[in-house]
């Protein structure tokens, strides 16, 4: 799906970008000054980017990882040429570049490779979300705090059933990151909690229960926190 969302935005470039060479070829009347701007950065924007996007797509669409600062940059960009249209009378356009801006933003604080990996985890596609987080070669650079928290919860998620060991890890580091929802931080100690009981670490599998006991206020976790005090009164 991804593949093709790209091919077709590959499509469209590509047609207006002969579009532009067209116009830079054919003769014909100047439009207004404002208009003739406007088209200016369009076209620059277009031959900045689109060939370097053309070879990007071209080769079986290879993710490439922003910096999150990137990202802000590209957003305060967004917000200079939406003031730069203001002044310039064309309230439509600064309009919709002021929405624009909540693009980049939102993807500085929810990263689209966790995001992606989250809709496969949905799915049980366990392959399919380690493949979206493999893209993420530098999480301290990539994401932000909490993101990086995220990140490691995932892996841990995945590990659980493979690799004790790491997802311990992975599991510890997103708790200490951080998580934004209760309900995932819950998850993580419930995690570290069979762990510890896998060790017969009984008082601290106990102590973390405790603490899930806390953090799940809706109660979607308390047949797998009853069976985990069962298998405590086991040991």
């Amino acid at each position: 799906m991804v593949e093709t969302f790209f091919c077709s935005l590959l499509c469209i470039f590509k047609s207006y970008y002969l579009y532009l060479l067209f116009f830079d070829v054919v003769a014909i009347s100047k439009p207004s000054a404002n208009i003739q701007r406007l088209f200016f950065l369009a076209r620059s924007f277009i031959k900045i980017f689109l060939i370097p996007f053309t070879i990007f797509a071209s080769t079986n669409y290879i993710p490439i990882m922003l910096n999150k600062n990137i990202k802000l940059i590209i957003a305060g960009l967004i917000v200079i040429t939406s003031i730069w249209q203001f002044t310039e009378n064309n309230i439509g356009n600064g309009i919709f570049l002021l929405l624009l801006t909540a693009i980049p933003v939102f993807l500085y604080y929810r990263n689209e490779y966790i995001l992606l990996a989250f809709l496969k985890l949905r799915k049980q596609d366990f392959e399919g979300a380690q493949k979206w987080l493999s893209h993420i070669k530098n999480p301290d650079g990539a994401l932000t705090r909490k993101q990086q928290g995220y990140f490691n919860y995932l892996h841990g998620i995945m590990l659980s059933q493979t690799n004790i060991n790491q997802s311990e890890k992975y599991f510890k580091k997103a708790i200490e990151l951080g998580l934004s929802m209760d309900m995932d931080l819950a998850v993580a100690k419930l995690n570290l909690a069979g762990i510890a009981l896998s060790r017969r670490r009984k008082i601290e599998a106990n102590n973390l229960i405790s603490e899930v006991k806390k953090l799940d206020k809706q109660g979607m976790l308390k047949d797998q926190i009853n069976m985990m005090k069962e298998q405590m009164k086991k040991i």
